[in-house]
């Protein structure tokens, strides 16, 4: 009797865990893009990035930062579908992996995220690196998120009536 209850505990709370992940990545990724549109927080960032500065020799500063904004918040509504479109927030949840890769690379390249060393430890600065070490994080709950969103649209996909031309 214990165990049932215990196991429809954790039931909803692995629920509940996978709706507040979701939904507080669709918050993070529609503010910091709405933010985008107000001030460029991360024109240091591409600066130093081997992977990204090159965009500056085609965008100013400010296009750049509408096209990340815009990116982010598209990511944002697309991650918000899923109950009605599961493979629209599929495509979110790839553009939010993108998104967060790229910045967890300025990690390797924006000079101060290393304060100082500790025992031969790295200490992270708190901006950029502790701020950017929190995309690990949102990198794999877009990684979780994109998983379910397949699932999902291979189960409603299942579960789709065949029509007379459909191929099996």
């Amino acid at each position: 009797m214990i165990d049932e209850r215990l196991l429809r505990g954790a039931d909803a709370l692995s629920r509940t865990g996978r709706t507040v992940s979701r939904y507080g990545l669709v918050v993070v990724l529609a503010w910091i893009g709405m933010g985008k549109f107000v001030k460029m927080e991360s024109r240091v960032l591409i600066q130093h990035s081997p992977l990204m500065s090159w965009l500056y020799d085609f965008l100013s500063f400010d296009a750049l930062a509408a096209a990340l904004g815009t990116m982010e918040i598209v990511a944002a509504i697309l991650l918000a579908v899923h109950p009605l479109w599961p493979r629209l927030s599929a495509l979110g949840s790839m553009l939010a992996i993108v998104l967060f890769l790229g910045t967890i690379s300025f990690l390797f390249s924006t000079p101060g995220v290393v304060a100082t060393f500790a025992n031969g430890v790295p200490v992270l600065s708190a901006q950029p690196g502790q701020f950017l070490l929190k995309d690990l994080v949102l990198l794999g709950v877009s990684l979780a998120t994109l998983g379910e969103s397949l699932k999902a649209a291979q189960s409603h996909h299942d579960h789709q009536p065949r029509r007379e031309n459909d191929y099996v």
